[in-house]
């Protein structure tokens, strides 16, 4: 699967914010408290990574479709990649083995990914 020049680098971000994050943890905890965090962080960006893959999916899917059917088939993907987040965050708050915030900084290593690249482009 060939990766575009945007989701290579909305990759590189959200992996760039995991090792950043998991960095911090283990300087704060000094100890190997830091691995609940790690998994969250961990399972909170591979959902990021999986979500810039959908999402470019179902781009290239939708340009050869129709007006109607390319609007109910994005917002049937757009559901999808709720769900998939939401059911991780549910996983994190249910799992004692996984700390719900690191969950939330992966989870939310996507939307930074989006502006970070969105600003560098422009400049």
């Amino acid at each position: 699967m060939e990766m575009s020049n945007l989701a290579k680098r909305m990759v590189v971000t959200i992996i760039a914010i995991a090792f950043i994050s998991i960095f911090i943890s283990v300087v704060y905890y000094r100890s190997w408290g830091f691995l609940p965090f790690s998994i969250g962080v961990t399972l909170g960006s591979g959902l990021s990574i999986l979500k810039v893959f959908l999402l470019k999916r179902a781009i290239e899917k939708v340009l050869g479709m129709e007006g109607k059917m390319a609007g109910s088939y994005i917002s049937l993907q757009h559901i999808l990649r709720l769900l998939l987040t939401g059911l991780v965050l549910l996983l994190g708050a249910l799992v004692p083995q996984v700390n719900l915030w690191g969950v939330v900084v992966g989870v939310f290593a996507f939307q930074i990914a989006i502006y970070t690249v969105r600003f560098a482009s422009k400049s």
